[in-house]
């Protein structure tokens, strides 16, 4: 395992390889990048919400690193939801495409259930997880994320318990079981139609729900949507336009990227020989797939995209958020190789944010977990847009301890850059060798 700390303190190092890696990445400028983006279990509909967002917190990488950006029209189609950005500092101009798959129908399918098939769904997805060894996994490899997984279930189970002695209450002041029976009915149907909701239990169980489903069986239409943006991915490839391609995976969302990837490889077997491709989870959920024991095709993906050699893969994890897996190998977890595999990068969420700011969110664990796709408040070795929309390619800044600090000047100039020159004309060069 590559490990690696991005806090604030001296890191520990990399082992040789990994600071060759960076030395030789150091010389890289991008000036073009295509971002595949592949977000979580978020019922959210991408081009309503996802690029609204994105203008926002686009706003804050501007305004933390004194830089320029200017985004284009929105194009969306049903496998994806794409815009173009264009960013500028003192020495450096890029022009990413970001494109965000789309997978929101299929979050919306399971939505639209009713709670009348959603609950028995989900307790068989709650026991499947446990029969098959998953929670012992997680109680092993992170507790927190064992908490995450629990509390859904235990917070209907509270339901249920608050509802029966209700009835336990009104047949103790009388005999009539039918009016206990109602008690029981009407505290039941309080709690599904107040907290249920407001705490959001509802999504919780469909995650969980479809995380099961897409274990045993896959999902068709999200399949065929990875098929197609597969063939997407491996033509860009292939015709070296960008100096970069990156896929990211955020959640469960990593998950879906490493099914991605390895349809690229099936693909194109030498996928990333031409053009450099980067693979990000972060704050990932490829154990909460990966640790159940029917994952067999699953663990079998990840295998193949971590030991192809065209592919990089950085998995970039933070203590405070209880929906990933910290200083965690989840090759080693998984029990497959750990050489090759992901460059771990350990993240201080707090460090990137205002004291004020990161003290408000600490306990809403879901906006600490969207951190990771946030624009930053302070310069920071992890920073979501400059690895999208920055100079200093992906690689580097997975590669390197500082991220894109060490090439990143105070007034937000490349350092260097005219030695560099372009990512253009580097990646011209580098074919031409």
């Amino acid at each position: 395992m590559n490990h690696a700390s991005a806090k604030g303190e001296s890191p520990p190092a990399f082992d040789d390889s990994v600071q060759r890696q960076a030395a030789a990445e150091a010389s890289t400028v991008v000036a073009k990048r295509l971002v595949f983006h592949l977000g979580g279990y978020d019922p959210i509909t991408p081009y309503v919400v996802a690029q609204r967002r994105f203008v926002r917190e686009l706003a804050r990488f501007e305004g933390t690193w004194s830089a320029k950006a200017s985004m284009g029209a929105l194009d969306e189609n049903p496998d994806q939801a794409k815009w173009s950005v264009i960013t500028k500092g003192r020495n450096w101009q890029v022009e990413s495409d970001y494109r965000l798959v789309r997978w929101d129908d299929v979050i919306e399918d399971f939505s639209g259930q009713t709670d009348w098939r959603r609950v028995p769904r989900g307790i068989v997805a709650f026991l499947d997880f446990i029969w098959s060894g998953a929670l012992s996994g997680y109680l092993r490899t992170n507790w927190h994320y064992a908490v995450f997984f629990l509390y859904p279930f235990v917070m209907f189970g509270l339901f249920v318990t608050a509802a029966c002695a209700a009835g336990a209450y009104v047949l103790s002041r009388g005999d009539s079981i039918a009016l206990a029976a109602a008690a029981t009915a009407v505290v039941m149907s309080a709690l599904m139609l107040g907290p249920w909701r407001w705490l959001h239990l509802d999504m919780l169980f469909d995650d969980w729900i479809f995380a099961r489903d897409y274990v045993r069986s896959g999902n068709a239409n999200l399949e065929k949507r990875l098929d197609n943006i597969a063939r997407e991915l491996v033509a860009a490839a292939r015709s070296s336009g960008t100096d970069e391609i990156v896929v990211i995976g955020h959640s469960l969302g990593a998950a879906l990227a490493v099914n991605l990837l390895d349809r690229a490889l099936e693909l194109e077997p030498a996928l990333g020989s031409r053009t450099p491709i980067t693979f990000l989870s972060i704050g990932s959920s490829i154990l909460k797939v990966g640790l159940h024991r029917a994952a067999v095709r699953f663990r079998a993906a990840v295998e193949r995209v971590a030991q192809a050699p065209g592919i990089l893969w950085g998995d970039f994890q933070a203590r405070i958020d209880i929906m990933n897996f910290y200083d965690v190998d989840p090759m080693a977890e998984m029990s497959l190789p750990s050489k090759p595999g992901p460059v771990i990068r350990l993240v201080e969420l707090g460090r990137m944010l205002q004291h004020d700011v990161y003290r408000r969110m600490r306990l809403r664990f879901y906006r600490l977990h969207s951190q990771f796709v946030s624009g930053n408040d302070k310069r920071a070795s992890y920073d979501y847009f400059m690895l999208v929309c920055g100079p200093v390619s992906a690689r580097y800044q997975t590669l390197a301890s500082g991220g894109a600090l060490s090439m990143i000047g105070e007034d937000v100039s490349l350092k260097d850059a005219s030695a560099h020159g372009t990512g253009s004309e580097r990646a011209s060069r580098t074919r031409a060798q």
